[in-house]
């Protein structure tokens, strides 16, 4: 507590605003634990960057955590771009203070000597990513927090790729920020260095958007879509790629269309939620629409609602949407024809279907620990490989490569070719995705997701996941455990061989068993949230389409057992 304490003080200088003094001051004298949460670490840069509750404090969201971290990012890219003309874009979501806070943002840039575009106004996060390349910067920044409640803000950096900060650089950059106090920002801004930025840009994301996303799908005039972008920036840009595209009968949610904040409507602007799409689900059902498409905050992930067997709107999970894109994306691809550098990715909690989607139509699959920004960095580091499309468990999808990270203005553009397409052709989107499973394997997958917060929240997730890799799991479902695989080590163990073999992915706090049936059960941390992760993955063959109910029942079956049998319940 004494170290907790001096940090604190350390914030009573004439440096900090006088309004931010006095909060601390009253934390000091009347609130001890508020104090601890708030100055017991520093923010720290996650899979998804730097991400947290706002406030005062050195665990916080506020212009002077923002400010240092921007003050190191501008000393590293002084340092690796030296006697270059430095440039970033920055953008920002519709979250409270997004605004100001990317305004300090570009000041601090500015009063290193960087050249800043700032969005004039909230714009997503995929527009960001296609930005960075598109004005040819060297960095650009999101203010966003995602799909985090509202309390929370956040700061993502990407870099000149367009992709986020990936190692080296994240640790370099880092460390930079590390090395400075906060006496150390410069926040004298120099006006002449900032630029505001609009519909230029807009212009050309979203015409890259419809190159992208529209396959020419038959029955546009025959489909219904009822859209929500929950609050959020992807007002900007969903509406208007889906009018391009030939799509006329879009509903929008009006109560949700508005950028606020406080997400008034909803619990949780997460799509990955089924309450936060029951507004549009809702509206679909009286109105008949085909398909339902919500969006998080800063639009990067989406959910999908469609018409299951029995007509009703049903919602289709990351992984499940997932699949039926990228099949869709290869079939264009084998009819144009493959040249043999083709890759699709995802990420090692995400469904196993993929690899087996892979092998079917000869094309290479990777796969990389959970964020985006590792599906980036492969196509950084493989550019004579050419991505088709990959994503994640968690509602992410990323259409070719022309934005860096996860996309779902494109991505929700496929998803609607793919259903009107299937409509046209007398099926659905439900149902294609079932003929997956019978060509592929039934694939079904489950997440419990435990939040724990605070400083005591960090250490009990540390303990489970020690627990979880101390205590070996021998058999899943009656199935035994063939292979551990430690992320922290870099080992994978067939524990009935003695086998071990190297992981090449970078170390991380991930932990995987996988049975002889195929059952895979992973544990992790989020890298952006106080929450701890375990993904579930069951599979079976499905013969027919007709059987799809009665074998979706069982593995259902199977998924409850295992989170009984491991006490995640």
């Amino acid at each position: 507590m004494d170290t907790i304490l001096e940090t604190a003080k350390s914030w009573l200088t004439d440096f900090f605003d006088p309004k931010v003094k006095e909060e601390i001051q009253h934390l000091i004298d009347n609130d001890t634990e508020e104090l601890k949460d708030r100055f017991y670490k520093n923010m720290e840069f996650g899979t998804g960057g730097m991400r947290g509750v706002m406030g005062v404090g050195t665990n916080r969201i506020n212009k002077y955590t923002l400010g240092k971290s921007t003050q190191g990012l501008s000393n590293y890219l002084k340092k690796v771009y030296a006697g270059e003309d430095i440039k970033v874009v920055i953008a920002f979501d519709c979250r409270h203070n997004s605004d100001t806070l990317a305004r300090t943002v570009a000041e601090v840039f500015s009063a290193n000597g960087i050249h800043v575009y700032l969005f004039s106004e909230l714009r997503t996060t995929p527009e960001l990513s296609f930005a960075v390349r598109h004005l040819n910067c060297h960095a650009g920044i999101v203010l966003t927090a995602s799909h985090n409640p509202p309390e929370y803000n956040g700061y993502k950096v990407y870099w000149t790729d367009g992709g986020q900060i990936v190692p080296p650089q994240d640790g370099e950059i880092i460390a930079e920020i590390n090395s400075l106090g906060f006496e150390d920002i410069n926040f004298n801004a120099n006006e002449s260095l900032i630029t505001v930025i609009d519909t230029d840009v807009d212009e050309a994301f979203i015409e890259a958007s419809v190159k992208n996303g529209n396959f020419n799908a038959a029955g546009k005039d025959d489909f219904k879509i009822v859209f929500t972008s929950l609050h959020g920036t992807s007002i900007t840009a969903i509406p208007e790629v889906l009018k391009r595209a030939g799509y006329e009968n879009v509903i929008i949610i009006e109560e949700q269309a508005k950028p606020d904040g406080s997400f008034p409507t909803v619990k949780s602007p997460n799509p990955e939620e089924s309450a936060a799409l029951s507004m549009a689900v809702k509206k679909a059902e009286e109105i008949g629409a085909d398909m339902v498409v919500g969006t998080d905050p800063d639009s990067d992930r989406l959910g999908i609602a469609v018409r299951n067997l029995e007509g009703k709107m049903q919602i289709v999970n990351g992984n499940q949407a997932m699949v039926l894109m990228t099949k869709f994306l290869l079939e264009k691809r084998k009819e144009k024809g493959f040249k043999g550098n083709e890759f699709i990715a995802t990420t090692i909690v995400s469904t196993p279907m993929m690899e087996v989607m892979a092998k079917a139509y000869g094309v290479e699959f990777k796969t990389a620990l959970t964020g985006f920004k590792w599906i980036g960095k492969m196509i950084k580091d493989f550019p004579q490989s050419d991505f088709i499309g990959g994503g994640e468990e968690s509602f992410g999808y990323m259409v070719g490569d022309f934005v860096r990270d996860k996309d779902a203005v494109t991505a929700t553009l496929l998803a609607c070719e793919i259903a009107a397409q299937a409509k046209a052709n007398g099926s659905s989107f439900y149902r294609d995705l079932i003929d997956c499973y019978v060509d592929y394997g039934f694939y079904k997958e489950h997440l419990i997701s435990l939040t724990k917060k605070g400083m005591s929240g960090a250490e009990e997730i540390k303990q489970m996941l020690k627990d979880f890799k101390e205590n070996p799991v021998e058999s899943v479902a009656g199935s035994k455990v063939k292979w551990i695989e430690d992320y922290n080590t870099s080992r994978a163990k067939n524990v009935l061989t003695g086998e071990e073999k190297p992981i090449d992915i970078p170390k991380s706090n991930v932990l995987i068993y996988e049975t002889e049936d195929g059952t895979r059960i992973a544990a992790r941390p989020s890298g952006t949230e106080p929450k701890v992760k375990f993904y579930i993955s069951t599979n079976t063959k499905l013969d027919k389409a007709e059987n799809f109910t009665k074998v979706s029942a069982q593995l259902d079956a199977k998924i409850k057992s295992i989170v009984s049998e491991l006490n995640l319940g």
